[in-house]
């Protein structure tokens, strides 16, 4: 099995898959809700724990995904069916592979009706809509576009397409070719406005705002909203890293790769914090917005600034490529499952694939209007899409892929995978992933759960 080759292709090199994974790690999430936690939970004190549950959480159950899709070189659902053959286990545990694949084509089709927000966006701001706007009427705008279903499906179809466009390529001419040119441009983009926030006049401000050390601050809430953040912010259960461990090199480290990829993800969450928070300070904006801070009060802050039409134009560029590398990962799986198991061409995968999610996204771009009185557990539909994958599918997933790679799968075989140097490197990634990981991802899943439901 160890000489196995993916029929899907491999990474070109290390860093390509390292710069994948991240563009799959960065999401909405790193440019608007990291930021914010942040400065509200303690500002560098909730850095380090949130570091520390990156280490003791997000690592190891990222290396188990990545060991596990490495060892059998195949999509997620196969990829658990053919380990657990390995290791002489019930063949049932591919349907951890099923729940992950399951979870990120879900996410992905409301997921798209949000990135065609953002699309909306960088048209607007690239056309001067924003210029001079105010707070109540860059509501009244976002309010409108909720309203137009119309202006949402053009948005969510040209996203879809654009997906399906790089998924289609297969690993080589479609995710890896965008990667090598998607993620620099994320880098450069956030690296220009970094440089503008820097002199925007309040950049001590969202300093402060984000890295002050308030210990005071810290409350457990505080070490569960880093936990809950740790686990998520890796694209960890969705089966996204375990199709993309898949086409990663034999020889390749996995420990020094992860570890890489946490410290990126985490580093371009903090910089564009840096880059947010002093234009919102800048302007004597609340910085605790939530997702109205992207597509209400970043706007007019752009929009009130000297130079603000383009670079607020260049920020919802980077939301755009954020949220395109984080997408093309979710289709990727079930596309891969598609190609093994009907022998099906990698475009009528990807286009059958995306055809199903399109349909799926108007049923929730449709529940912000049309649709808005149809409830499920009383939410509309894009809630309740995001409840169930957020909060039980994604944490079963990774409680599960904890679990397997912890403890099913042979010592010989997750040695023979990690390849780590030391029996002490190993040694804590076995404690990790069988204690530690596992129970703190079900503390997730019950609080998640009752701060729902309660």
């Amino acid at each position: 099995m160890q000489s196995k080759q993916s029929i899907h292709g491999s990474w070109g090199s290390r860093w390509v898959f390292i710069l994948a994974a991240t563009g799959s790690a960065v999401g909405l999430g790193n440019i608007w809700k990291f930021p914010y936690i942040t400065g509200e939970n303690g500002g560098g004190a909730f850095v380090l724990v949130y570091l520390f549950c990156i280490l003791l959480v997000g690592i190891p159950i990222m290396m188990g995904e990545i060991l596990v899709g490495r060892r059998a070189r195949q999509s997620p659902i196969n990829a658990m069916r053919e380990t657990a053959a390995e290791a002489g286990l019930n063949q049932n545990w591919s349907l951890v592979g099923w729940i992950g694949v399951l979870a990120g084509y879900i996410i992905f089709s409301f997921y798209s009706v949000v990135a065609g927000w953002v699309m909306h966006y960088i048209a607007g701001m690239g056309t001067g809509q924003f210029v001079d706007i105010g707070s109540e009427e860059a509501g009244q705008r976002f309010n409108e576009l909720l309203a137009s279903p119309e202006q949402m499906l053009m948005w969510h179809t040209l996203f879809v397409l654009m997906v399906v466009g790089v998924v289609a390529g297969g690993v080589n001419k479609g995710l890896e070719r965008a990667t090598k040119i998607m993620m620099p441009a994320l880098f450069l983009l956030l690296l220009v406005l970094l440089g503008y926030s820097v002199n925007s006049g309040s950049f001590g401000e969202g300093w402060d705002f984000l890295f002050s050390f308030n210990p005071e601050a810290l409350t457990w809430d505080s070490v569960l909203v880093a936990l809950g953040h740790a686990f998520f912010t890796l694209s960890l259960g969705m089966g996204a890293i375990m199709a993309y461990g898949s086409y990663m090199g034999k020889k390749d480290s996995i420990g020094m790769t992860v570890l890489t990829i946490g410290a990126l993800d985490t580093l371009v969450a903090l910089v564009a914090g840096l880059a947010i928070f002093p234009v919102v300070f800048a302007n004597q904006m609340d910085p605790g917005a939530g997702p109205g801070l992207m597509f209400i009060t970043l706007p007019v802050a752009f929009g009130q600034m000297p130079g603000g039409q383009v670079f607020g134009f260049l920020f919802f560029l980077l939301v755009g490529v954020a949220a395109w590398t984080s997408a093309i990962s979710l289709l990727e799986p079930a596309t891969a499952w598609i190609v093994e198991r009907f022998g099906l061409k990698r475009l009528p995968a990807a286009g059958l694939l995306g055809v199903v999610v399109w349909l799926m996204g108007i049923a929730s771009l449709l529940s912000f209007n049309y649709w808005e009185d149809i409830k499920l557990m009383g939410m509309g539909i894009f809630d309740f899409l995001d409840f169930i994958t957020a909060n039980i599918m994604l944490p079963l997933s990774g409680l599960m892929i904890a679990l397997y790679s912890g403890w099913m799968l042979h010592q010989k075989i997750t040695r023979d995978e990690l390849a780590l140097k030391s029996n002490l490197a190993y040694n804590s990634w076995l404690l990790a992933i069988r204690f530690i990981a596992p129970v703190a991802v079900l503390i997730i899943f019950v609080v998640n759960l009752y701060d729902k439901l309660a």
